[in-house]
């Protein structure tokens, strides 16, 4: 990780500290997911194969997950990692159910009553990661929700391993939910054949899921397409920023850097601290946990775009952090609930040195597909309301027209919108007669 002191910086030199791998190289992104989407659109299955071939070294005949593959996934996954996933479903569970909206009615005048009523959304896409590193956590995370939701149709897909299966405890983790429906494609490819559909598989009406720097870019151009589906958030390449104090431990502190910068290359860590002692410490733990790590290639390559801020005070830490909107916040500080208030742009909030990230990711409860390239600035984490749409009903009785149709006529006239004012005033005189 490289080594700053933020209070050295021009602002200029702050911002681009902050920005994320991917931001970097978007453009170059953006053109080669555009090929990607353009030839699914135009080519369908044929496409999907192709790059089936290329990406995942496998070009399936048939897409779909059938139920003997399904089977046996479930044979094949040792009974403490079944028990692993049912747990971390019930408590998933327990935490969404505790949070969903509810639908309410209100009388606002006499004889006005106004609704608010919640339907789920028909078909839904749930993309799940499984390229470096297969996550039926992921499968979790989404389908739990989706079923609390209600949700009619549900579509996974989830990429394929060399040998054309799909990896089985991610297979398991989705009939946990009642999802049936998978297929094996990934990458950005996926994307593009659930926002438009191909012989195979299904259109969408809302995708949902992380991914790499292409799976999000390709999130972000189908959902500004007319014809293409509506998606959760940007959500991908992972990130970190911890703020930590002289007491934090600096061995937990290097292990939860770690966790997310093993995520890939592309991923960030970004570790500030008011003690120069504790970066010290930091620094070394890395390096003897690194030689630990079966995927430290790729956690030494993200941190190379990471880094280790020196700052004045806690309280400049977390106006950084703010700035930053870090998709994972962790506050290992010796009072960390005092500090929360001051949180204002995070995805998912750690409090004290005993709430590691990785509890988020998989069985704390909370969901870990989070707002990351600063979507965290106005976007929350995925949650029941996700996966439904909001109706409002309005239900006016004759007294109700009598009651607030003035107000109407008058606003209506100060706007010009003459057919506006008709509509109502014609009620009016129907009343009134």
């Amino acid at each position: 990780m490289r080594r700053v002191d933020w209070r050295l910086l021009d602002n200029r030199t702050q911002t681009q500290l902050l920005r994320r791998p991917a931001q970097l190289t978007s453009s170059t992104t953006a053109s080669a997911v555009t090929a990607i989407i353009d030839e699914v659109r135009d080519s369908g299955d044929v496409a999907l194969r192709a790059y089936g071939e290329r990406f995942d070294g496998v070009a399936l005949a048939d897409f779909a997950v059938a139920d003997a593959e399904f089977a046996a996934a479930e044979a094949t996954l040792s009974p403490q990692l079944r028990a692993a996933i049912d747990e971390a479903a019930e408590r998933i569970a327990t935490f969404h159910r505790a949070g969903m909206t509810a639908p309410y009615s209100v009388d606002t005048a006499p004889g006005v009553r106004c609704e608010r009523v919640l339907r789920p959304i028909q078909r839904v896409g749930l993309y799940v990661p499984a390229g470096s590193a297969p996550l039926p956590s992921t499968a979790l995370m989404l389908g739990v929700p989706a079923r609390l939701a209600g949700c009619p149709d549900v579509v996974l897909c989830t990429p394929p391993r060399r040998d054309g299966s799909a990896d089985p405890a991610v297979l398991y983790a989705a009939r946990r939910c009642g999802i049936t429906r998978v297929f094996k494609v990934g990458g950005a490819q996926a994307i593009a054949a659930m926002a438009y559909g191909t012989a195979t598989i299904p259109r969408c009406d809302k995708l949902f899921g992380p991914g790499n720097a292409f799976v999000t870019e390709a999130k972000r151009q189908v959902a500004m397409d007319v014809d293409g589906a509506a998606i959760d958030m940007p959500a991908g390449p992972s990130e970190v920023l911890i703020i930590a104090d002289a007491g934090a431990n600096p061995a937990f502190v290097a292990a939860d850097l770690l966790s997310q910068a093993e995520h890939g290359p592309d991923s960030q860590v970004l570790l500030l601290s008011d003690d120069d002692a504790l970066l010290d410490a930091v620094s070394g733990q890395l390096a003897v946990q690194l030689a630990q790590l079966p995927r430290a290639d790729i956690a030494r390559r993200a941190l190379q775009s990471s880094s280790a801020i020196r700052v004045e005070s806690i309280e400049q830490a977390l106006q950084v952090s703010n700035r930053y909107a870090p998709e994972h916040l962790i506050l290992a500080l010796r009072d960390a609930r005092a500090a929360l208030p001051r949180v204002t742009a995070a995805g998912s909030v750690f409090l004290g040195d005993w709430a590691p990230e990785a509890l988020g990711d998989y069985c704390s409860g909370t969901n870990h597909v989070l707002p990351t390239s600063g979507a965290a600035r106005f976007a929350g984490g995925l949650n029941i309301a996700s996966f439904q749409v909001a109706i409002t009903v309005q239900e006016v009785q004759p007294r109700g027209i009598e009651a607030i149709g003035p107000c109407a006529v008058e606003l209506a006239r100060a706007e010009g919108l003459d057919a506006h004012l008709q509509a109502v005033a014609l009620r009016l005189q129907a009343v009134a007669s």
